[in-house]
């Protein structure tokens, strides 16, 4: 076994993982879109509801590239550049959910660090694959 080797393998679990998570909340954008609308700042124009379409099929989209090893490493930068086009929409939570109870708040405040460990799981995809 070569030193990329298990590099490779990591990238591998790393992205069915990653595709797993973008692939669940790729359709909950559209089995249940009315919490994903309420988080879109009103700053945008249009509908909120196209965003969350667009948003989910930008997951779904982004889930069968990091499947398929051939497109494994673009599907790696293209969820770097998901998980940080996002995270307006996470940021907006928490301004709106400030006066929710503070089980709620808090859990909006979890998001916006974890960002963090999947933009760095993605970049891992994106590098080791």
């Amino acid at each position: 076994m070569t030193t990329t080797q298990p590099a490779r393998i990591d990238a591998t679990t790393t992205a069915h993982r990653l595709a797993a998570l973008l692939f669940g909340a790729g359709v909950l954008h559209f089995v249940a879109p009315k919490p994903y609308d309420s988080i879109i700042p009103a700053e945008l124009p249009g509908s909120p509801r196209v965003y969350t379409y667009a948003s989910g099929v930008a997951e779904l989209a982004t889930g069968a590239l990091l499947a398929a090893p051939r497109t494994r490493r673009l599907g790696g930068l293209a969820a770097v550049a998901l998980f940080l086009a996002v995270f307006p929409g996470n940021l907006n939570m928490v301004r709106l959910w400030w006066s929710k109870p503070w089980p709620l708040r808090i859990g909006a405040i979890a998001r916006l660090p974890l960002q963090i460990p999947m933009i760095t799981a993605a970049l891992r995809v994106y590098r080791n694959s």
